[in-house]
C-alpha cells in the first residue's frame, strides 16, 4: 500500500496571486531547478537556487525545504524577503514546507548586498565538493576553467546558520560571479538566471576536469601567465555579451521537451 506521504504533490496554482514578471520569473527559478538536477548538481532536497522578484524590493523565492529539485514548479517557490519573512507561500497542505535557514543566510545576504544580481545558486556537487577541499583550490587547466582565474574562496565555518558570517561571504564574494566555499561546495550568481546557471555549469565542468586530470598522476601542462590572464579577460562582462542570452531559451526548449511540468 502506497503511504499518503509519498502521494504527488498536488500545489494550486499561484499564478493568479502574483504579476506576470514575478510569474516569469518563477518560471525561470523553477527550470533552473530541473536544470541542475538534470545536469547532476543537485544534492537531493539539500542546497537552493533563489531569484529577485521583479519590481519588488527585498523580495526573492526561493525552493520550499523537502521538494526534490526534479519536482519543484513556478508555484511551488516561497517569497521571503531579506530578513526572512514569508510574503507568499502557495498550500503545502498537511506537508507545510518552509524554508531551509541556512538557505536563506545565504542568499539573503547576496541579494542585499548585490542588487544587480537576479539569481543565486548553491551546489553540493561532487565535484565541487571535492576541489572546495583542495588545498590548490580551482587550478587554470582548461579554457572553462581560466574563466575563473580569480575565484574567490569562503573559508568553512560549519553549517551556514548564523547570520553572522554573512558578512564574510560577501567579502569573500566581492563583485565576482563565483565562489568557492572551502570543505563545501560553490555559489555562482547572475544578472539573470540564464546568466548564473550558465557560471555554475561550467563551474562544474571546471571542477570535474580538474578531478579528472588529477586522477591521471602525470604532470600538467602549463599555460603562461599573460595567456591565463587574457583568456580570462575574454570572458568578463565588459568584453562580451552576458551570458545565459543564447542558451537560456533553448534549455528552455529542452525541459519542455524532457517535461513541461515546471511551468505550472
Amino acid at each position: 500500500m502506497t503511504s499518503p506521504d509519498s502521494q504527488p504533490l498536488n500545489i494550486p496554482s499561484m499564478r493568479g496571486q502574483c504579476s506576470a514578471a514575478e510569474w516569469q520569473a518563477r518560471v525561470d527559478l523553477a527550470a533552473c531547478y530541473r536544470l541542475i538536477e538534470h545536469y547532476g548538481m543537485a544534492d537531493m532536497m539539500a542546497n537552493h537556487i533563489s531569484a529577485r522578484v521583479p519590481g519588488e524590493d527585498g523580495a526573492f523565492l526561493i525552493n520550499a525545504y523537502g521538494m526534490m529539485y526534479e519536482e519543484i514548479t513556478a508555484s511551488s517557490l516561497i517569497k521571503v524577503d531579506h530578513d526572512g519573512n514569508v510574503l507568499s507561500r502557495p498550500d503545502f497542505g498537511a506537508l507545510n514546507y518552509g524554508v531551509n535557514k541556512a538557505g536563506y543566510v545565504i542568499h539573503s545576504a547576496v541579494h542585499a548586498a548585490r542588487p544587480e544580481v537576479d539569481c543565486v545558486i548553491h551546489t553540493h556537487s561532487w565535484a565541487s565538493m571535492a576541489v572546495s577541499s583542495l588545498a590548490c583550490g580551482l587550478l587554470p587547466l582548461t579554457q572553462t576553467a581560466m574563466r575563473f582565474l580569480k575565484i574567490g574562496y569562503h573559508d568553512y565555518q560549519g553549517v551556514v546558520l548564523n547570520l553572522e558570517e554573512q558578512a564574510s561571504i560577501i567579502r569573500d564574494l566581492g563583485q565576482g560571479e563565483a565562489l568557492i566555499l572551502r570543505n563545501h561546495g560553490a555559489m555562482t550568481v547572475g544578472r539573470s538566471v540564464g546568466e548564473a546557471f550558465n557560471w555554475m555549469h561550467r563551474l562544474e565542468l571546471a571542477c570535474r576536469a580538474q578531478l579528472a586530470a588529477m586522477a591521471c598522476n602525470t604532470p600538467f601542462t602549463a599555460v603562461a601567465p599573460a595567456v591565463l590572464e587574457e583568456t580570462w579577460n575574454n570572458y568578463q562582462p565588459g568584453t562580451r555579451r552576458p551570458y545565459g542570452l543564447m542558451e537560456w531559451p533553448a534549455l528552455l526548449r529542452k525541459l519542455d521537451r524532457m517535461d513541461p511540468g515546471y511551468r505550472l
